[in-house]
């Protein structure tokens, strides 16, 4: 019975009760040691006698080893791994050292969270499953990563998860987004109650004495009435319930002792590897008897040895002397090596010693070899690192730091790749040598938006092995121009040209077409060139045939964006997303998105932009590539923009202009205006891009000049579009794009029909002729601008048939869209030209796919294509179930009843 937890448990059972009826939950349950959450945990374990139970504790010994909280908790299922999708199923053989290296596995941590995820789920479809982990704090990084990952997705899977973390006296456990419940302790009726009934014999003046020492704390409650020493201290309620579990243990025979501390030091608890190191320090089986009947070991329903309460494993743990501990660990490293499980010898091994020990280290290393040929990256790298520490030679400690280094970065633990190729540099005097570990570590500050840290590592690393290795110190220059680029600080990509072409680098020409590329894209600047620029942009896209690295493969694909070519870069984009999706390559996922949605958004494919710019924002966030979240926001925005949602478009733009870095922070602004030019507000629109186009980051502009040109023409001053016009003109002519012509031509035609009288043939001749060249494809948006003004132009002339060919035109095109302002402003001008008109958009029209939202409609396709749920949920990052769950939502809607029926349906 638990005394004063209502409020606790009504949530745990209102947890439960959620997972029976088909929804995933999370809660977090926090407190100070003893407070309770233990007892919370197995409340929840008892009342799911009807559910499959995962219990995992994290071990603060063993949180070095990554995956082993993980392993713990769904180790007994393994053999469920092989029916996981191949990519998932190569990824966590690869965490949990199951097997020979996977070609698309192990590289992308994220994609373990995913195979948790799917088997979560599979063990979910037999029965509820709940999940329960206690001392969370003391997880692997990578367990908690992957838990969490995992957690954040249970939408239509009867899956719970409780975790149970200390928030004092231990390291912090982050879990952002999920909610938490405060266990706090016991009010006086409660506690008084609690120990009446478990120490009844006190006496009256000790009873008020542990109340008040206790201070509410459960645990302290039942342990400090049997403390040899009651409390008249200073100590807290964790000190003084560690000293009672320490002098429970003492009180032991000595070999009892020995099996406590065993099981304390060994993060497995398997039976027969206890008690076989046990027998190596002079105690047997039989010795567990005492330490059972004290309430201090018990045995799990699977037959391992574990510790009553975590606050046991602290107490046996840190009260042993320094000579029994390491003796301890000797004996389990014995013990695991007799099996045949090197990685458990290794660190057991490495625990037994007791400084610098290069025979230690070079089993360590040796050991971890072979972890990094079977996949296991994060494992490996834990070894190497630990193995760096006790290397005695400095040459010894940098090898192994930059071989950590390399696993950590290969495994997606950026933040711990980034630490140790630090670390290494000291011992690595070689330049050639740091050089691999700057590419290591500014590579992956330049994803997280440590941009102009990634640029400084770069270039004076790149400085460093000019004379060495001129092909790796071009590399680097390059990359550090790009990192500088992602700045915003174009006079640094300038600079590093300069000095590229004064050390004579093999790839110097490279890195000056690099600099006329920013300075072409950098509109009206006396330093722009567009021909140079687009020039320059051909020739670097000519030398990537043959890229480096996945980083480079999608710098290519946002540099066929810039050359106008929409269509190469979709295609670059989609090749590349399938290949990263059959990878789980989620990080990776990410920026692809955010080139593939920002080619959609301009083919005109809105739906799809708005659906791969929302998936990207996702996965963005949850791997902390923040300047490709901020990004991919501006994509939302403008198609807020464009269907007039202002409070969207004020929401997804306000991270960015606050931000300040373009070309985000310049697509934001383009969108508030792209919104005031629908809206008719001409002077906002045309004030906001002249400051814009006059500003210092510029960069991403050109494709706002042609709306420069209409708000200034509408707001009575075309004088002031008229540059821009010309800018933009000069762009389109050197990428040769027919939808860039089209709206170059558009421009000219505003400020012709700006003038004066006289130029009517010639804003007729270049309208007419943009209209024409729009019609070979490219942009449908545009198109429909442009066949709008035209429209207005020939109403004004009075050729209100012709007007009214151009309205209908822009019209569907509006509609399709779902642009409504802009469709408003058709529908008034087809009424001043005479016509008629029923109200709004066509109702008529059966677009099915907008009755979905973007995650339903991925789905919805995917099912349609012949796809299972389970391929799907592969593809999507999502669980089978999650999947399911959708197509739930979306047959209604869609007014069918089976999947077989989708495949009839138009979706695009």
């Amino acid at each position: 019975m638990l005394y004063g937890r209502d409020e606790e448990l009504a949530a745990i059972d209102r947890l439960l009760g959620q997972v029976r009826g088909g929804h995933g939950r999370t809660l977090v349950l926090r407190g100070e040691a003893g407070i309770g959450k233990t007892a919370l945990l197995d409340h929840a374990v008892a009342e799911a006698s009807d559910m499959r139970v995962l219990r995992g504790t994290g071990v603060e010994y063993e949180s070095g080893m990554p995956y082993a909280g993980l392993h713990m908790l769904v180790g007994g299922h393994l053999d469920r791994v092989d029916a996981l999708p191949e990519a998932q199923a190569g990824a966590l053989r690869a965490a949990f050292n199951m097997g020979a290296r996977q070609e698309t596995g192990g590289g992308d941590r994220f994609l373990v969270g995913l195979a948790v995820l799917t088997l979560l789920a599979d063990l979910a479809e037999e029965k509820p499953l709940l999940c329960a982990v206690d001392d969370a704090q003391w997880l692997d990084g990578p367990s908690v990563e992957a838990l969490l990952f995992a957690a954040r997705r249970l939408e239509a899977e009867p899956i719970g998860v409780l975790f149970a973390a200390r928030d004092m006296d231990a390291p912090e456990f982050p879990a952002p987004g999920l909610p938490e419940l405060r266990v706090r302790g016991l009010g006086k009726a409660a506690a008084t109650e609690l120990l009446a009934r478990h120490a009844a014999e006190l006496p009256r003046h000790v009873h008020h004495e542990v109340l008040a020492a206790a201070m509410g704390n459960p645990l302290a409650l039942l342990e400090l009435p049997g403390l040899r020493t009651q409390a008249h201290d200073a100590s807290s309620a964790y000190e003084r319930i560690h000293r009672s579990f320490a002098e429970k243990i003492a009180a032991l025979p000595e070999p009892s002792r020995t099996l406590v501390l065993l099981v304390a030091a060994d993060d497995l608890g398997a039976t027969g590897v206890v008690v076989d190191a046990a027998g190596r320090l002079g105690a047997s089986v039989g010795d567990l008897e005492p330490a059972e009947r004290r309430g201090l070991l018990r045995s799990t329903a699977d037959g391992r040895l574990e510790v009553r309460h975590p606050l046991v494993r602290s107490a046996a743990y840190g009260e042993a002397p320094l000579g029994l501990r390491l003796a301890a660990h000797r004996a389990l490293a014995d013990a695991y090596r007799e099996r045949g499980d090197g990685c458990h010898h290794a660190w057991h091994l490495a625990r037994s010693a007791v400084g610098p020990d290069e025979d230690v280290a070079a089993v360590l290393e040796s050991t971890a070899d072979a972890e990094r040929d079977t996949g296991g990256d994060a494992s490996a790298a834990a070894m190497y690192e630990t193995a760096a520490a006790l290397s005695p030679a400095p040459a010894a400690r940098g090898r192994r730091l930059e071989a950590a280094a390399r696993a950590y970065a290969f495994a997606g633990l950026a933040d711990k790749a980034v630490e140790l190729a630090a670390r290494a540099e000291p011992d690595l005097p070689d330049p050639v040598a740091r050089a691999g570990l700057t590419l290591i570590r500014a590579s992956l500050a330049d994803e997280q938006d440590r941009t102009k840290e990634a640029y400084r590592m770069f270039a004076e690393t790149a400085a460093s092995v000019a004379d060495l290795e001129p092909h790796t110190s071009g590399y680097l220059f390059f990359q550090a121009a790009g990192a500088a680029a992602n700045a915003g600080d174009f006079a640094s990509v300038a600079a590093i040209a300069a000095r590229g072409a004064e050390l004579d680098l093999p790839n110097a020409s490279h890195l000056h077409a690099l600099t006329r590329v920013f300075a072409g894209q950098n509109p009206l600047a006396a330093s722009g060139d567009v021909t140079a620029g687009v020039a320059a942009l051909r020739e670097l896209t000519d030398g990537m045939n043959a890229c480096y690295s996945p980083r480079d493969r999608i710098r290519l694909g946002m540099w066929h964006i810039l050359l106008g070519d929409l269509e190469g870069a979709a295609e670059t984009a989609a090749e590349l997303e399938r290949r990263y999706r059959a990878q789980g390559a989620i990080g990776l996922l990410a920026q692809v998105l955010m080139i593939r949605s920002r080619a959609l958004l301009m083919l005109g494919h809105h739906r799809d932009a708005r659906t791969a710019a929302a998936e990207g924002m996702r996965i963005a966030a949850d791997t902390g590539q923040h300047r490709i979240r901020v990004y991919l926001a501006t994509v939302l925005a403008l198609l807020a923009a464009i269907e007039g949602d202002e409070e969207r478009c004020a929401e997804l733009t306000e991270e960015a202009l606050a931000r300040g870095v373009p070309p985000s922070s310049v697509h934001a602004a383009a969108a508030r205006s792209l919104l005031d030019l629908g809206l008719g507000r001409h002077e906002a629109a045309l004030s906001r891009l002249s400051d814009v186009v006059a500003g210092p980051s510029r960069q991403g502009a050109i494709a706002s000049l042609p709306d420069l040109v209409e708000a200034a023409v509408r707001a009575g001053r075309p004088e002031l579009g008229r540059e821009a016009a010309d800018w933009y003109a000069g762009w389109a002519r050197q990428i040769g794009r027919p939808w860039a012509e089209a709206i170059a031509l558009r421009c000219t035609a505003l400020l012709a029909a700006a003038a004066d009288d006289a130029a009517d043939d010639a804003a007729d001749a270049a309208f007419a002729r943009a209209v024409e060249l729009h019609r070979e494809g490219g942009t449908p948006f545009e198109r429909a601008r442009t066949e709008l003004l035209y429209g207005e132009w020939l109403r004004r002339s009075r050729r209100r048939n012709d007007a009214r060919a151009q309205f209908h035109s822009a019209l569907e095109a509006f509609e399709r869209l779902g642009a409504a302002p802009w469709a408003d402003r058709v529908r008034t001008e087809l009424r001043a030209a005479g016509e008629s008109l029923a109200g709004g958009a066509d109702a008529g029209r059966d677009d099915l796919a907008a009755l979905l939202t973007p995650q339903e409609l991925q789905v919805v396709r995917l099912a349609a294509a012949g796809l299972s749920n389970r391929e799907i949920g592969a593809q999507l990052f999502l669980s089978p179930r999650t999947v399911g769950y959708h197509l739930y939502k979306a047959y209604p809607k869609l007014g069918v009843a089976a999947r077989g029926e989708l495949a009839r349906l138009d979706l695009t």
